[in-house]
């Protein structure tokens, strides 16, 4: 589809900025032209329907994905200043940019709706940014802090807001939920990101699939594009090992199910010490393709 603007357009004009007003500059232009069409199409996806089981067959479908990783980007770069910083040196793309009531007018202006996550903690909504270790291990999760707002585009999530949290190491442990790999995210200011664009060239990386997950009355629909069910049966049984990466049959159906609905590990798999003989194993990990069986949706 064409209409004349591109988040991948926008990503790039920001990432080469360097006035002082970019909001002004480069931001507001950009959604002045991304109105009307743009803003329909984006649209397409705020419902969970057939639009997205079609991707793989109808351009447009698939076009409209890829728009959407795109996008994403966009926002990952832009939060990136709101993160809490990490122990590594400031890199020269970490300058601010826009203000937050800026970042927020330029998603809204795209028909989404923020929301500030302050309720109870639910992965579907909320990505841990820093956990406080409970003196309690059993202790449940609660958010004591919102960092980063989190965004819908109808009943679609396109970013979870970024919290801190209080846990007992039972259910989630310092330094694993809040600094293992990030997986289906492009950058992070404090921990390390795993997505399907890494690894390729300056125009491949960007026919990335964006993470299509619903909330819906009749239940929360993770990764709906997926194809592998994540049940213990079926794709990922032991009797079926050719479907499973060496890493993934260490993997406990929990430690599946957990990185699936977070994104991320909350604790050390089970299978810590045999992973731990593979190096590198979190980055060869591939649950972009898993997805929960209809009994679990």
């Amino acid at each position: 589809m064409s209409f004349g603007v591109d988040a991948r357009e926008l990503y790039e004009a920001l990432a080469w900025c360097e006035g002082v007003e970019p909001y002004e500059t480069i931001v507001v232009p950009w959604v002045d032209r991304a109105q009307d069409g743009y803003r329909a199409w984006l649209a397409t996806a705020a419902e969970d329907d057939s639009w997205w089981a079609e991707k793989k067959t109808e351009p447009d479908g698939q076009e409209l994905v890829w728009e959407l990783y795109a996008l994403h980007r966009v926002s990952d770069r832009l939060l990136l200043t709101f993160e809490p910083s990490s122990d590594e040196p400031d890199s020269p793309d970490l300058r601010p940019l826009i203000s937050e009531r800026e970042y927020l007018d330029l998603f809204t202006s795209l028909g989404m709706t923020p929301f500030d996550g302050t309720d109870a903690f639910d992965p579907f909504l909320h990505e841990i940014v820093e956990v406080e270790q409970a003196d309690d291990p059993h202790a449940p999760i609660e958010i004591t802090e919102v960092l980063l707002p989190g965004l819908m585009l109808g009943r679609l999530l396109f970013s979870r807001a970024g919290v801190r949290i209080r846990a007992g190491i039972e259910h989630a442990q310092r330094g694993v939920a809040d600094r293992s790999p990030l997986y289906w995210t492009f950058r992070r200011r404090h921990r390390p990101t795993v997505d399907l664009s890494q690894g390729w060239g300056r125009n491949s990386q960007w026919r990335t699939d964006f993470r299509l997950d619903y909330r819906t009355p009749a239940g929360d629909r993770l990764n709906v594009a997926g194809d592998r069910p994540i049940d213990g049966r079926a794709d990922l049984h032991p009797d079926h090992p050719e479907n499973l990466s060496p890493e993934e049959r260490l993997l406990a159906p929990g430690d599946r199910r957990e990185l699936l609905r977070h994104r991320c590990f909350l604790r050390a798999p089970e299978a810590a010490f045999a992973l731990a003989g593979s190096p590198g194993w979190e980055q060869d990990l591939m649950p972009f393709d898993w997805r929960l069986p209809d009994s679990e949706t």
